[in-house]
């Protein structure tokens, strides 16, 4: 047995679950169809806590007579329950809690009122406190016009709302990384959009980050994508590579400064491609990155899992929002995400003793314990058992590249969904690791309340006690055939 540790991979991989376009998914349905964790699941909420017609979300307490995605007093993204109204366990709490209790870190949009004050602010830090190191990008798309809040506010006002946001969350919530996704490079000029204007906002950011697509219908839902209708575009996927590389490159020049650079919603839209070149559009862009020597990209998000239109690695069945119907896109970049350029690397760190205090930073961050297993082949039966106070525990566990998850209270994990995809020709030794990220998907300092104690490295790391290893069984043939049929 050793102890292992979980490291950043060369580019990670985000995913985006639920926005305007979509329902969010639950992660046991995400891992079950991934068959490995994404370093975060973005999230995407709204908070106008001033507004007539709050919380209700803005497309069912607001008309709009035009259709379009943003002809709404608010974004239509849904609300944001904590903050002024309090609601720390209703939305997007409970998701959030679910996405840390497997092994990934929140991505957390939120769209804000401009007007909103810094103590209005500091509200909204407290709540995010308890949830590890969760990236907050908010107002993005910052320099466009279609937004709520460039409505509400010029783009100047828009750069000085951003860095209080980013003043709050450093003082109150040191666990937030603040993420600016503004403009970006702009060929014609050398610069980037509106640069001198947000410039203290790219220099108080934690991370940069911008927004490109390889196709997008942004008319949608309000009309179709036609070769009659002008509600889209389709690009060069080389130049916007290139486009967004030399925004971080400009970045660095005018700041002065080296930040980790994201894309934040990446993909290509089916309504304008079609959905075999969807797919291949995005398989070439990440082929580009993993043969690119300076790995200057940190990670990107995948927009979205599942999506009402074509945006998505599912499409949302039109007859039952809770079913998805999978796309060419799901399994290409399903295969890519299985990639060892896309994949945190675990790595052994000496010998671990039991009981074993681990930690838990993060998806990129985190200490483990690994066994070795032995098949001399395929097996039958391949599962881990969780015996006495195991049981209650919370537990990621990560085998030939493949997680899997164990909930408190869940007794038996049955891991034989590896060797469906990858059966043995010969014997084998390979390792079963074990994590424990945060039982309910939340940090606690030793007393107090989460949301008042403001210090200590409880916002960033927990810790928990493994006890013992649990029982593993490999059975290598079936307890018994049927011998009439086989005769």
């Amino acid at each position: 047995m050793n102890k292992v540790v979980l490291k950043p991979a060369n580019c990670a991989l985000d995913m985006g679950d639920g926005s305007e376009r979509g329902l969010y998914v639950s992660q046991d349905y995400l891992l079950q169809k991934m068959k490995k964790v994404h370093r975060g699941i973005s999230l995407m909420y709204t908070y106008y806590p001033n507004d007539k017609g709050w919380p209700g979300r803005a497309s069912v307490v607001h008309k709009n007579p035009s259709g379009g995605a943003w002809d709404y007093p608010y974004e239509d993204y849904f609300p944001y329950r904590g903050g002024k109204e309090g609601l720390r366990n209703d939305e997007p709490f409970k998701f959030m809690k679910e996405i840390r209790q497997r092994g990934q870190d929140v991505v957390l949009t939120l769209t804000i009122d401009p007007a909103l004050t810094e103590e209005e602010l500091i509200d909204v830090a407290k709540d995010l406190r308890p949830y590890g190191r969760i990236l907050l990008r908010v107002n993005h798309e910052c320099t466009g016009t279609w937004f709520c809040f460039n409505k509400r506010a010029t783009y100047q006002q828009l750069a000085d709302f951003f860095v209080l946001v980013c003043k709050v969350m450093h003082q109150y919530a040191p666990n937030v990384k603040v993420i600016l996704c503004a403009g970006m490079w702009q060929e014609d000029t050398g610069k980037l959009e509106m640069e001198d204007i947000f410039l203290e906002a790219h220099k108080a950011a934690d991370i940069w980050s911008g927004d490109q697509y390889l196709s997008l219908h942004w008319g949608w839902p309000a009309d179709v994508a036609t070769k009659e209708t002008s509600n889209y575009a389709c690009y060069d996927v080389d130049k916007v590579y290139e486009k967004a590389k030399n925004t971080y490159l400009r970045l660095k020049k005018i700041t002065g400064q080296d930040k980790p650079m994201v894309l934040s919603e990446l993909n290509g839209d089916g309504d304008v491609t079609g959905p075999f070149e969807q797919a291949y559009m995005m398989k070439h862009f990440m082929e580009r990155l993993q043969k690119d020597p300076d790995h200057w990209l940190s990670a990107f998000t995948m927009y979205q899992f599942r999506d009402d239109g074509r945006l998505g690695c599912e499409v949302t069945d039109p007859n039952n929002k809770d079913v998805g119907i999978e796309q060419p896109l799901l399994g290409v970049y399903r295969d890519e995400l299985h990639k060892s350029f896309f994949t945190q690397p675990i790595e052994a760190a000496g010998t671990i003793e039991l009981p074993a205090k681990l930690r838990w930073g993060g998806s990129e961050d985190a200490e483990g314990v690994e066994v070795d297993c032995h098949f001399n082949k395929t097996p039958c039966y391949f599962e881990v058992y969780f015996e006495d106070e195991l049981q209650d525990m919370n537990i990621m566990m990560e085998f030939g590249g493949y997680w899997f998850y164990k909930a408190p209270g869940t007794k038996v994990v049955d891991l034989m969904s590896y060797f469906f995809d990858k059966p043995l020709d010969k014997a084998t030794d390979m390792k079963l690791r074990f994590f424990c990220p945060p039982k309910d998907g939340m940090n606690y300092p030793e007393n107090g309340s989460p949301y008042d104690a403001a210090d200590g490295d409880w916002m960033t790391n927990s810790y928990t006690v493994l006890p013992k290893l649990p029982r593993v069984r490999i059975d290598e043939e079936p307890v018994q055939l049927c011998k009439a049929y086989r005769d």
